[in-house]
């Protein structure tokens, strides 16, 4: 018996070994070849792709086009299956790598048609632009092709990948629309309940504007002060206990200094582009080099895998970067029954088989049916303009000027571009797919309404050169003139607060050098939250002795987002907990019509904070009836569920809530989310966070700095480009978390790529 017991352990553990072996055999012959020759038919002259010991993509070509096959090839060695989610995430087509379960992603993504777009847009394209996709597709192909099992993920889902054709590209630009403007599309379809559901005042009590108000030409909004509204007691009476989504994806920053203000005399720039972290990262680190002649263009910077453009960079004259513009870049119209609609037929291909869906169309825009009432959205993404290939042409540019006058067509989502050149200038630009419809509407307005316009791109977009302050600065929130915001419209702008601060340390210093930046980039003081810590200290001083040690830490807040802080751990989430409870009437009632105040959440800052100092009587909980006591007892009931979550009991020391670990960094790969045995082998290090939301340095669980890049035109050697993991996305690869231990000590790491250790060759045929 004790034999038999023995042997089928033994078995057991060789079984483990031999999947193991396996597994990892099947991970090496996944690995692409980083050093070799290879001869093509689509490039005209021998061309060299480089890798540094960062992984950094390293081309040597002597046209634009050899190197778009080039980073083509490097970007499907690298990175082909997080191409494949781009393109399979505009258009619809998760589902055929992920089963049935991806039906609803893919449904709502078929809404757009953008698989459809894509391939008109592309018919539409210039013929260069055309030719630059099919060369960058021919190199994504030949690199798959080299491989002897295709990428890792592809045997893990067990299906087989698609060759890259020059169309999805586009689908990675629309992609980036989806991910940058889609969560603001119901914006005007919230608004439109708040005022049918609660009431002219209750609307725009909710709809203040911002305090936080940082223009470029320092205009305000003026705020109108008016009382309170009264919430029906019938709201209260059906509330339900919610939690309002607090979203952190609002929080690029970029700005920059002329040359005045640097001690080198070379104008700077910052850019910080924030978004969801994952593994492998979004960008990859690309320098192109393509030599003319005498001459040599060198661009250097942070590409898109499953495009061909420099995204972010500097080119030697000129640097370039980017935030999310969130001026208003879409409208709902509602239909009358004259409206003529006609059904499409989208075919979703599933792992087996396909799936029919059914989408209403009309002139105006894709159908959608909301208690009864048909409504037409007309978004820039779905118009002749919202993509192109005019992004790649910054990289000739040598000036501001040149910068702003090539950029004015680009097709992108809008974008806050900022500029530094050689000469010492700085410059700002709404840059991306802008209406040329002259009113924004805030509400779904009649479809008479509709403004041809549309049909157009903006003929003239805001932009400011070389201001009088030597400074520019943005954070995602109004950058425009009070009065243009009227012609360009709020999109869903970030509070402010955060542009703010980033404004407020611009006009601290005269000198500024590249550590300043960096500074200015990691900067996590709570300044936005200074009012809510005296409030909260002065709610819990009403019982010094019950909370005596939350007191002590509240004292002891360090005033930041800090790793150690207990303090700011308490502050953020009694906040979050106040606008869970006070809004949560009107959050039960919005949740009947599928909408949510989480679209406006980090817009009502003016609401809460005027109802915790005015302290109506309707607005407080009818179970607690005294403003005081509901104040203490959500605190109180806020610290136990914290602790909770945190430790799996109410009791302990509050020394278990420091904010590194409430808002603790974990960068996974998808799949470790779904089968967390593969966390250790996939994911990056989970490490403490330390910056936050309405601050510079914003960063939450998953969420954070995509790049960090500081970079004076003429100065590269001393440039930074820090990004939150490495190059490749196969986790046996040298590459795979080079970078990573940098960012998350807050180190930065160079702009200019370091010698080469790999090479491949490529000759023309």
């Amino acid at each position: 018996m004790l034999k038999a017991i023995k042997f089928v352990i033994y078995s057991a553990i060789l079984l483990a070994l031999l999947a193991t072996a396996v597994f990892y055999g099947a991970l090496t012959l996944s690995l692409p070849a980083l050093s070799g020759s290879n001869s093509t038919d689509s490039i005209d002259q021998t061309t060299y792709l480089q890798r540094d010991d960062l992984g950094t993509a390293i081309i040597i070509a002597q046209n634009r086009s050899d190197a778009s096959y080039a980073l083509g090839f490097a970007h499907g060695q690298d990175r082909f299956f997080q191409m494949d989610l781009l393109r399979r995430n505009a258009a619809g087509e998760l589902a055929a790598l992920f089963g049935e379960a991806a039906l609803p992603i893919d449904e709502n993504r078929r809404f757009h048609q953008f698989r459809k777009r894509s391939e008109e847009t592309f018919k539409r394209l210039p013929e260069a632009d055309q030719r630059e996709l099919e060369i960058y597709s021919n190199g994504v192909n030949d690199a798959l092709a080299q491989l002897s099992l295709p990428p890792f993920e592809y045997l893990v889902t067990q299906t087989q990948p698609l060759p890259w054709k020059p169309e999805d590209s586009l689908l990675a630009i629309f992609s980036m629309y989806l991910d940058l403007q889609g969560r603001s599309l119901e914006r005007d379809l919230l608004t439109d309940a708040l005022y049918l559901q609660f009431g002219d005042d209750i609307a725009e009590f909710l709809l203040q504007p911002s305090p936080f108000q940082a223009a470029l030409d320092d205009s305000i909004i003026k705020i109108k002060s008016k009382p309170v509204p009264e919430l029906p007691s019938s709201l209260l009476e059906t509330s339900q206990r919610v939690e309002i989504e607090k979203s952190i994806a609002v929080g690029s920053n970029n700005w920059a200094v002329e040359g005045s203000l640097t001690r080198n005399g070379k104008a700077m720039l910052s850019d910080d582009m924030h978004l969801g972290l994952a593994v492998p990262v979004i960008w990859y680190r690309t320098q192109l080099n393509i030599q003319s002649g005498d001459d040599l263009l060198q661009i250097t910077g942070v590409s898109l895998p499953g495009a061909p453009a420099i995204v972010v960079g500097s080119n030697g004259h000129i640097a370039w970067g980017f935030t999310n513009g969130y001026m208003d870049t879409a409208d709902w119209y509602r239909l009358n029954p004259k409206d003529k609609t006609r059904l499409e037929t989208e075919t979703i291909p599933l792992k087996e088989g396909e799936h029919k869906y059914l989408l209403e169309q009309s002139e105006f825009g894709p159908v959608r049916v909301i208690n009864g009432q048909k409504y037409a959205l007309s978004w820039v993404a779905h118009r002749d303009y919202a993509v192109n290939l005019n992004l790649m042409k910054l990289e000739q540019t040598t000036t501001v000027q040149q910068a702003l006058d090539t950029s004015k067509t680009t097709g992108i989502p809008l974008q806050n571009m900022v500029l530094a050149d050689s000469a010492g200038n700085i410059a700002w630009q709404a840059t991306g797919a802008l209406p040329d419809r002259r009113e924004p509407f805030a509400r779904p307005e009649p479809s008479n309404r509709y403004d041809k316009r549309w049909l157009q791109s903006a003929k003239h977009v805001p932009y400011v050169v070389n201001p009088k302050s030597g400074r520019i600065w943005t954070g995602n929130s109004r950058v425009v003139g009070a009065e243009k915001d009227k012609r360009f419209g709020n999109g869903g702008y970030a509070l402010g607060a955060r542009s703010a601060q980033i404004k407020q340390r611009l006009m601290e210093k005269d000198t500024f050098d590249i550590e300043d930046f960096y500074a200015i980039q990691l900067d996590n003081e709570a300044i936005f939250l200074q009012r809510w810590h005296g409030l909260l200290l002065g709610v819990l001083e009403q019982d010094t002795l019950l909370f005596q040690e939350d007191i002590k830490v509240l004292n002891d807040w360090h005033n930041c987002a800090c790793e150690d802080s207990v303090g700011y751990t308490l502050v953020r989430k009694y906040r979050d907990a106040l606008i869970d409870k006070l809004f949560a009437p009107l959050e039960t009632k919005l949740e009947e019509q599928h909408l949510s105040l989480s679209l406006i959440e980090r817009q009502i800052e003016p609401a809460l904070w005027q109802l915790v100092s005015d302290r109506p009587e309707s607005w407080v909980p009818s179970e607690v009836g005294d403003w005081n006591k509901f104040l203490v007892a959500l605190y109180l009931e806020m610290r136990e569920s914290l602790m909770i979550e945190m430790t799996g009991h109410a009791d302990g020391s509050l020394q278990a809530l420091k904010w590194g670990e409430v808002n603790q960094l974990k960068v996974q790969h998808p799949f470790s989310r779904q089968l967390p045995v593969l966390g250790n082998v996939l994911d990056m290090p989970s490490v403490q966070g330390f910056g936050d939301r309405f601050m510079p340095a914003v960063q939450g669980r998953t969420f954070g700095a995509s790049q960090r890049l500081i970079v004076q035109p003429g100065d590269e050697i001393n440039g930074v480009l820090t990004l939150p993991g490495g190059q490749s996305g196969h986790p046996l690869s040298p590459f795979y978390r080079e970078g990573f231990e940098s960012y998350i000590n807050n180190a930065h790491t160079p702009l200019l790529p370091g010698p080469p250790v790999q090479q491949i060759l490529f000759k023309p045929n």
